[in-house]
C-alpha cells in the first residue's frame, strides 16, 4: 500500500512539473520589478487613501509577476515575491497579496525545474510558496486558489522527496484533504482542473483515469475558464487559466496514444494568442508540433 501511494504521488508530482508548464526560456526583455511594497505592521493605521494607493501598488506587482513568469524570469519572480510586503491586518487584500506571494514562488520552482537548478533551491520555493499559500486560506477559508496552489505545489514537493518515504507520507496526508475541500467546494474551477488533469494523465493503472479522461478534464476546465472570464474586474482575483488549458491541451493532444496534430497546433496556436510572449509555446511546444507534423504518420 505504501508504495502505491508513494507510485502515485510521484505520478501526480511528475505530472504537474512536466505537462503543465513544460520548457520556459528567459525572454531577453527582463520585467521590471516594483519597487517594495510599503504596506506592513502599520497598515492598520493607514488612512482610505493610503490604502487604495498600496492597492493599486499591489495590482501592478501582480501583472508582472505573472507576466515574469510566462517569461521564465525567475530572479523577477524571486524580487517580486519580496516586493509583496504582507499585510498584517486580515483583509481581503491580505489574503490575496499572500496568495500573489505563493504565487510568484510557485512560478519561480515550475520555471526552474526545467533548467539546471539546485532541487533544494526549488524545494525552498515549494515550501515557502505553501506557506504563503496556507496563509491565505487561513485568513479567507474560503479562498480555494489558494488551495489549489497548494495542490500543486506539494504534488511537486513530492516528487522531489520521493526517495525518503516519510516525507512523501507527510506531503500526501496534507494534499489529500486540500484538494478534497477544493474539489468539494469548486469542482468547476478551471484552474483546479488544470491541476488535476495532469494527475489523471499519468496515474497508475489501478485508478480510474486515462489520457481520455485526461483531456476531457482539461476542454471541461477550458469551458470553465471562458465562462468565467470577465465576471471579476478585481486584477487581485485569480483569473488566469485560459492560455494555461490550452497550452496543456495542446501538449496533450501532441503526446497521446494517437496524437491529433493539428488539434495540437490549433490549440497551442490560440494560447499564443492570449499571450504572446509564452516562450515555452512559441519557442518549444509549437515547434515540436510541426517537426511530429514531419514525420511520417
Amino acid at each position: 500500500m505504501r508504495q502505491m501511494v508513494i507510485a502515485g504521488a510521484i505520478a501526480l508530482a511528475s505530472s504537474t512539473a512536466a505537462f503543465s508548464y513544460g520548457p520556459r526560456f528567459t525572454s531577453p526583455a527582463k520585467t521590471q520589478a516594483a519597487p517594495i511594497l510599503a504596506v506592513g505592521l502599520g497598515a492598520e493605521r493607514q488612512s482610505a487613501s493610503e490604502v487604495d494607493a498600496s492597492r493599486e501598488h499591489v495590482n501592478t506587482i501582480v501583472s508582472q509577476i505573472q507576466r515574469a513568469d510566462y517569461e521564465g524570469d525567475r530572479a523577477a519572480l524571486k524580487h517580486l515575491y519580496a516586493g509583496l510586503t504582507p499585510v498584517a491586518q486580515p483583509t481581503s487584500l491580505a489574503s490575496r497579496v499572500r496568495y500573489w506571494r505563493g504565487f510568484a514562488l510557485w512560478r519561480r520552482a515550475m520555471n526552474g525545474f526545467n533548467e539546471s537548478v539546485d532541487p533544494k533551491e526549488l524545494e525552498d520555493d515549494l515550501t515557502q510558496a505553501v506557506s504563503e499559500f496556507d496563509e491565505a486560506a487561513r485568513i479567507d477559508p474560503g479562498f480555494v486558489d489558494a488551495k489549489i496552489g497548494a495542490i500543486s505545489c506539494l504534488s511537486n514537493l513530492i516528487f522531489l522527496n520521493q526517495k525518503n518515504a516519510a516525507r512523501v507520507q507527510q506531503l500526501v496526508a496534507k494534499a489529500v484533504p486540500l484538494r478534497k475541500e477544493a474539489e468539494a467546494t469548486e469542482p468547476e474551477n478551471g484552474r483546479l482542473l488544470w491541476v488535476l488533469g495532469p494527475i489523471c494523465w499519468y496515474a497508475p493503472p489501478e485508478r480510474p483515469c486515462s489520457q481520455s479522461k485526461a483531456l476531457d478534464m482539461l476542454q471541461k476546465g477550458l469551458e470553465q475558464a471562458r465562462k468565467q472570464k470577465g465576471l471579476t474586474s478585481d486584477p487581485l482575483e485569480p483569473s488566469w487559466g485560459e492560455p494555461e488549458l490550452l497550452a496543456a491541451l495542446a501538449w496533450s493532444n501532441l503526446h497521446r496514444a494517437e496524437p491529433d496534430l493539428n488539434a495540437a497546433e490549433q490549440y497551442a496556436r490560440s494560447a499564443l494568442e492570449l499571450v504572446p510572449y509564452w516562450h515555452y509555446v512559441r519557442d518549444v511546444l509549437i515547434p515540436q508540433i510541426q517537426e511530429a507534423k514531419k514525420k511520417p504518420q
